[in-house]
């Protein structure tokens, strides 16, 4: 508990308070300084990531393929087309002779006990898979088959009872890939047994069925005419461009007529969503960068980036890599403009026509100016050696020294309260004491005065 003086009447809590108010100016400018660092710091991170993200979108943009958009159709629903980024204007007549089937196969029922013993698939290839069931059980020989990895499903399907009632069971094993490379047989008896010709063919028993014989998908082009081509494949996915394929689920005698066309308003809307984000980035720097002059006894405001070299030439980079000519030619022969502002625009109806007019050279332009941009984005925005990264890390030392110098403060401004309260305790007491002098002085001197009576 603290009390004013109680000798000399002065409000010393007061007093120290004020000078101590003083003494904290410095502290304060600093406070102050690290409040308005910690707001570039900020502003900086988020700029930088906005960068990272865009060094990532240019990659893509840069691409030769881009801005490869494409409509795919097909005249039956038994064909579907899909276009990659390679695709390129197509239309062919496609007949279907066969889709891709997976081989499988059912075999003859058996008792609970008759499932016992090496069983061995073999398939197209030759190769030999032998399974050995821990049990006599049917369940058991299809887990096997299913550990086995061949490469086959084995389900087990109830198949009735005998004449005695018990039940019976068959299994049905089918290739886990469709083609004629997924044909398969199964045998009762050892990978030796099946070499030597006395082995059991399972699917070849009474009551035995293939249900469908494994086969390729197989398709014609250009059917009926001299240069009719034949393609197969083991699925029903088949490449019949360079980056163009059809796939087929039913068999169709009559050709099915498939096209793939530029799509020019998709190519326009890619290129336009990545040229405006450029320009957003550019307005927000200059946003950032503008300062607001107040009238007279008005306050001026600073940006976030105002008189940020970095910042200000991070802007400039940006501005070149989309106006300066690419092998000669200017982005704006495309629609990629920038005003004598500063303020970078795209035209749509510009870049459509140019793409119509030469989409292989609008391309190359498009790439061209990505690529730049890529190359700035990179240089400022690199976690390990990136200008504006950098920059940031400049920001943040300072910070870290600024915290340094307040908490020296605190040091200093502890050791001034101190001296103070303790100067001013020490002035109560030195007026105390001079004050019982007074009082002493001031009684002997009332005993020397002659009393009125005498």
């Amino acid at each position: 508990m603290k009390l004013d003086g109680l000798v000399s009447g002065l409000k010393t809590e007061e007093l120290i308070k004020a000078m101590m108010d003083v003494s904290a100016i410095p502290k304060t400018l600093i406070t102050n300084k690290i409040a308005d660092r910690n707001s570039i710091i900020t502003n900086l991170q988020s700029l930088n990531t906005t960068l990272q993200e865009l060094v990532t979108k240019a990659k893509t943009a840069a691409s030769a393929t881009s801005l490869a958009a494409f409509t795919a159709s097909s005249s039956s629903e038994t064909v579907t087309v899909s276009a990659g980024a390679k695709a390129s204007a197509f239309s062919t007549a496609v007949v279907v002779d066969a889709v891709a089937t997976a081989h499988s196969l059912v075999t003859a029922a058996a008792g609970s006990t008759g499932w016992g013993g090496p069983f061995t698939l073999v398939g197209s290839d030759g190769e030999a898979v032998e399974v050995t069931p821990l049990g006599t059980g049917a369940q058991d020989l299809a887990k096997a088959i299913n550990d086995s990895k061949a490469g086959v499903s084995a389900t087990v399907v109830p198949a009735g009872t005998d004449a005695d009632g018990a039940p019976l069971s068959r299994i049905q094993l089918t290739s886990a890939e469709t083609g004629a490379a997924g044909a398969f047989t199964v045998h009762r008896g050892t990978a030796a047994e099946v070499a030597a010709g006395t082995s059991t063919d399972l699917g070849a028993q009474p009551g035995a069925a293939l249900i469908t014989q494994g086969a390729d998908a197989r398709i014609r082009l250009f059917a009926g005419t001299a240069a009719e081509q034949v393609l197969t494949h083991p699925g029903n996915t088949i490449t019949v461009g360079e980056g163009i394929e059809v796939t087929v689920t039913a068999v169709s005698a009559d050709p099915v007529t498939v096209t793939v066309a530029r799509d020019a308003k998709k190519q326009t809307t890619t290129a336009e969503t990545f040229i405006k984000e450029i320009a957003s980035l550019l307005t927000r720097i200059d946003k950032g960068s503008t300062a607001t002059v107040g009238g007279v006894g008005e306050t001026t405001t600073l940006g976030v980036f105002t008189g940020d070299s970095t910042v200000r030439n991070l802007r400039g980079a940006l501005a070149n890599a989309v106006q300066h000519p690419v092998d000669g030619i200017s982005p704006s022969t495309i629609g990629i403009t920038v005003s004598d502002k500063g303020v970078l625009s795209f035209d749509a109806e510009k870049f459509a026509a140019a793409l119509a007019a030469d989409a292989e050279g609008t391309q190359e332009l498009f790439s061209g100016v990505a690529a730049r941009l890529q190359g700035v984005t990179t240089q400022y925005s690199d976690k390990y050696d990136g200008l504006l990264t950098s920059r940031i890390t400049g920001q943040e030392d300072e910070v870290k020294t600024l915290k340094t110098q307040v908490e020296r403060w605190d040091v200093r401004l502890d050791q001034r309260r101190a001296t103070l309260e303790r100067t001013y305790a020490q002035l109560e007491v030195q007026l105390s004491k001079l004050q019982s002098q007074s009082s002493w002085l001031t009684g002997q001197l009332a005993g020397l005065s002659p009393s009125s009576g005498d």
